[in-house]
């Protein structure tokens, strides 16, 4: 089974959509499944293109209002700070979908040990597609 870029993403998208508040037969995402679920989103939306190419649009103009508020700021400070956030602030899973997807974006754009992170994500992205 192919899913291809564009059909990860839309599945993923509906995964997260769905699965975070669930009331079906399986159970809510939690905390960490949907940490990654968000973060390989965000690499099939890199790579699927087209409608999905909001949200990579959306996330780099919010990088660029915060470098612009604080200039000298760093991707690997942003990427820090966002985990940060993510691992101490108490969040519920909706909130930790979103803040996977910028993440992943922030984490590829630092270098180092970060892109590390969002590379493993792409592959695997890639990997499952």
């Amino acid at each position: 089974m192919n899913l291809g870029p564009v059909g990860l993403a839309f599945v993923l998208t509906v995964l997260l959509i769905v699965g975070i508040p669930g009331g079906g037969q399986l159970r809510a995402l939690g905390w960490w499944p949907t940490l990654i679920l968000s973060m390989l989103a965000g690499s099939a939306y890199k790579a699927a293109g087209g409608p999905f190419r909001i949200v990579p649009d959306f996330v780099g103009s919010l990088i660029s209002t915060a470098r612009g508020v604080v200039p000298g700021l760093t991707m690997p400070a942003l990427a820090f700070g966002l985990a940060i956030v993510i691992l101490f602030k108490k969040l519920n899973t909706r909130q930790v979908g979103l803040l996977g997807i910028v993440f992943w974006y922030v984490a590829a754009g630092a270098g180092g040990s970060w892109s590390y992170v969002s590379d493993a994500v792409a592959n695997l992205g890639v990997n499952v597609s």
